[in-house]
């Protein structure tokens, strides 16, 4: 057996820690199917989970049974509200528990309410609840901006949680129509003609807000929404001249637009219009040379009143984990790359190193 050196163990005391539930019929949805989300967060925390009952003894380290602890009473709390638990759920609830626990963020990175009030975002097939601490400053910015932009890598749930805020808004009659556009630029292939009508020709484009419409709406409803025009896919080129008004836009992939596409864009605003940008500018797909236009916004932009800009981080993955760590690797490369060019650059300005003279 390994043992602790005794310092470790003094700065890392095991404990044990009982929680009591109220509602036994909640609890097998809490633990899940043969306990596998106590199986999941032993797993995710080191620590030990038995449930005897209505109770649950966390056994582990002082630190991560706290997170334990506190990850199952938002998890509970969200099974009172009526809200589903799945794998994805419980490993937010990790997530966002020990990010609370571990206090090093400061007041305004810190969610405002306590975890188990989060406010979730609701639709008539799914309820989104925050997972990682940005997701619920993501939540926060998007209720309280009629301008939002959402910038950080793939997998955060950037353009998912603008299109569910955008669904409840739509069903409670907030808005009268949800307006879906983005840049027509191919991630490094050069796809050629695409048959059909104008739809059919931006749809590819699109795939990813259709994917998530029918995460939040039956597909009978998004059909029909789509036909009387309620959700409205709207080419980025053709955007020029309107007036967007009682609608949710939503502009994905915005690193790819050019700087005139993004001032365009974003003067389309009218009354009670709202508005979320969101993109990654990591993966800018425009020409060489071609700054883009979302960078140009934010730089444009700082400091403007009434716009909200929420950033995630590789922390706020929360796709498949290897996600996470193949982001981090390629960020690692890149800034390796990065030094190695600035080093070449300075070798090459630097003043070429004196010799001696013949006969010296």
């Amino acid at each position: 057996m390994n043992h602790l050196p005794a310092a470790a163990a003094a700065a890392h005391p095991h404990v044990t820690l009982h929680l009591a539930f109220d509602d036994n019929a909640l609890l097998p949805l809490l633990f899940g199917e043969h306990d596998r989300h106590l199986a999941r967060i032993e797993h995710r925390l080191g620590v030990r989970l038995a449930a005897r009952g209505n109770r649950v003894a966390v056994a582990g380290p002082e630190r991560e049974a706290q997170v334990a602890r506190s990850a199952l009473e938002a998890l509970y709390a969200r099974l009172r509200r009526g809200e589903p638990v799945s794998g994805a759920e419980v490993d937010g609830a990790v997530r966002m528990a020990a990010h609370a626990l571990a206090g090093l963020a400061d007041a305004e990175d810190e969610p405002r309410l306590p975890l188990s009030d989060i406010p979730s975002i609701r639709t008539r097939k799914a309820t989104i609840g925050a997972r990682t601490p940005a997701q619920a400053r993501y939540m926060e910015a998007l209720a309280g901006h009629d301008l939002v932009f959402a910038l950080g890598p793939a997998g955060t749930g950037k353009t998912y949680i603008a299109v569910a805020q955008a669904v409840a808004l739509l069903a409670t009659g907030r808005v009268e129509r949800i307006v879906l556009s983005r840049p027509a630029v191919e991630a490094g292939e050069r796809l050629g003609f695409l048959p059909g009508d104008l739809r059919d020709k931006v749809d590819p484009y699109l795939r990813p807000l259709y994917d998530a419409l029918h995460d939040m709406l039956p597909a009978d409803q998004v059909a029909r929404r789509i036909a009387n025009g309620e959700i409205e896919i709207a080419p980025l080129a053709f955007m020029r001249g309107r007036t967007l008004s009682h609608c949710y836009m939503i502009l994905d992939e915005a690193q790819n637009t050019t700087p005139v596409q993004m001032k365009m864009v974003l003067t389309r605003l009218g009354e009670g219009a709202r508005m979320v940008v969101t993109g990654d500018l990591t993966q800018v797909d425009l020409p060489p040379g071609t700054r883009s236009g979302l960078a140009d916004a934010l730089d444009t932009l700082e400091g403007v009143a009434g716009i909200g800009v929420v950033r995630f981080s590789d922390q706020d993955v929360v796709r498949h984990p290897l996600v996470a760590r193949i982001i981090e690797a390629y960020g690692r490369r890149a800034v390796a790359e990065r030094e190695t060019r600035r080093r070449t650059r300075a070798a090459e300005r630097a003043p070429p190193a004196a010799t001696d003279g013949p006969g010296q």
